[in-house]
């Protein structure tokens, strides 16, 4: 089997005849970035590889109403999470961007915050994720629990 490694930025690309495989080194970013294509191209399901990470983040997009349905899927021994992304129509029947996703905290560069001083997406309209102490939560649980942590990223 012939494999061509590919250096990109922050991604390895690893071309073969059967699939293309990406392997990221920010998979939060990965994921953000899977999202907002599958949401600009109007494709209503997603299919993400399965973390700890992921898996926390996408439950949060579930209970905030971003996502529609989530599952579980094994795939040659590899596990993924299929998400069904909840979209709309304006009045003249187009399709309108409902996900809006930022990704503030990098490897390269981490963002923390103290509880009183996280930030608000949209006036509250918005969510901010973050890795806290007591594991991955919205900015409004990290604000009553009155812990900070690291600001992952913006969803509105």
């Amino acid at each position: 089997m012939n494999q061509k490694i590919k250096k990109r930025e922050h991604v390895d690309y690893i071309e073969s005849k059967e699939k293309k495989l990406i392997v990221g080194k920010d998979t939060i970013a990965d994921i953000l970035t899977l999202i907002r294509n599958a949401d600009m191209n109007r494709k209503r399901i997603v299919k993400i590889p399965l973390t700890n990470t992921t898996e926390n983040i996408v439950k949060i997009l579930l209970r905030e109403g971003f996502v529609e349905n989530v599952r579980k899927h094994r795939e040659s021994n590899k596990y993924f999470l299929v998400l069904t992304l909840r979209y709309r129509r304006n009045r003249k029947g187009s399709y309108k961007t409902f996900l809006n996703l930022k990704r503030i905290s990098t490897p390269g560069l981490r963002i923390y915050s103290h509880y009183q001083k996280i930030p608000k997406v949209l006036g509250g309209m918005g969510i901010v994720i973050l890795s806290t102490s007591r594991g991955i939560m919205t900015d409004r649980e990290a604000r009553l629990e009155r812990i900070g942590g690291e600001v992952l990223c913006y969803i509105w």
